[in-house]
């Protein structure tokens, strides 16, 4: 039969000193002696105690947790932006709680709900984030850092990339080349960035051009179903160009026009968003707008953690800038 766990009150004892000197010790207090809490560490050691949690959170009012709200937990730009977020939280000493919301505005506010009160701060993408969502679902009081929100008078710091402008210089970059016949394949209606990246394709046609755009949904599946679409249409209807409002649709897209054997880039060229790292890999090369996906994550897990140090509260706003990744699906010269 295996002996029980020592206690905070064993490490008292065997070390000389109160239980209440024992927890200033081991919770980073300032009031307790150079050595003594050195013997009160070495004899933790020794006996193998490990703190609790939950009581090491009444004691401080902290849960060395952050929370993150996703729209979804699955692909590979979610992949990169959770390796962001967590080696910045491991760096800190933090601990990662995930949730996603499914892209569904119940669950988004049950995910908040649930959280509030497991977690120190909150790291929140979501496309239903608007001023009244937050205003229902988030309390005041709760630090968050906000990721690609639409938010109009913004309560929390937020960080996003820069939709509009890499949006807009990727249609220019497709017109340079020759392009005329532009098709826009867009993503849901009520997201943010979505949104953002279809103003930029607007702003970046030439004047008394009107935009062409086909529905999307940021999925794969999206891709292929307009590639469907455009293969339904005769060949000298279809467009010279697609560009799709995220990658992840450009590879859906890729895959059905080369399996019907259309050329890209020769028949049409292709671009995406975003530079998921399988981008550069899929034949031919996608062109894209490179966004630092993993980094959005680390500056936002750092300005939490910094905001939740220093007990301040920023709501300023940071844009990452985005950078044109000229490839072989667009057809110009690399």
């Amino acid at each position: 039969m295996s002996a029980s766990p020592a206690t905070i009150k064993d490490v008292a004892r065997v070390a000389g000193v109160s239980v209440a000197t024992v927890s200033r010790a081991l919770n980073g207090a300032g009031n307790v002696l150079p050595d003594t809490r050195q013997r009160i560490v070495d004899v933790a050691r020794e006996l193998r105690y490990s703190p609790s949690g939950a009581a090491r959170s009444l004691i401080t009012r902290r849960t060395d947790t952050i929370g993150a709200l996703l729209p979804d937990l699955h692909g590979e730009f979610f992949s990169e932006l959770i390796r962001g977020i967590d080696q910045a939280a491991r760096a800190r000493g933090l601990h990662l709680l995930l949730s996603s919301s499914h892209d569904d505005a119940d669950e988004a506010a049950a995910a908040l709900r649930a959280m509030n009160g497991r977690v120190d701060g909150l790291i929140v993408m979501s496309p239903h984030a608007d001023d009244d969502f937050l205003s229902q679902n988030l309390p005041l009081s709760l630090p968050a850092v906000l990721l690609n929100s639409g938010v109009r008078a913004p309560t929390q710091r937020v960080f996003a990339v820069d939709n509009f402008g890499g949006a807009r210089q990727m249609t220019e970059h497709l017109v340079a080349t020759g392009r005329r016949r532009i098709a826009f394949l867009g993503g849901p209606a009520a997201n943010f960035e979505a949104r953002e990246r279809e103003r930029g394709h607007r702003a970046g046609l030439p004047a008394g051009v009107q935009p062409w755009l086909l529905e999307g949904d940021f999925s794969e599946a999206g891709g292929e179903r307009a590639g469907a679409f455009l293969l339904g249409l005769p060949a000298a209807e279809r467009p010279d160009a697609v560009f799709a409002a995220n990658d992840i649709m450009a590879i859906g897209l890729l895959g059905t026009l080369i399996a019907a054997g259309v050329r890209v880039p020769e028949d049409i060229a292709l671009a995406g968003f975003d530079d998921i790292p399988v981008a550069r890999y899929v034949s031919p090369a996608l062109t894209t707008m490179h966004v630092p996906i993993a980094a959005l994550g680390q500056q936002a897990l750092d300005a939490l953690a910094d905001a939740l140090e220093q007990d301040s509260h920023d709501r300023s706003a940071t844009v990452m800038p985005v950078q044109l990744v000229v490839r072989r699906s667009c057809g110009a010269k690399t």
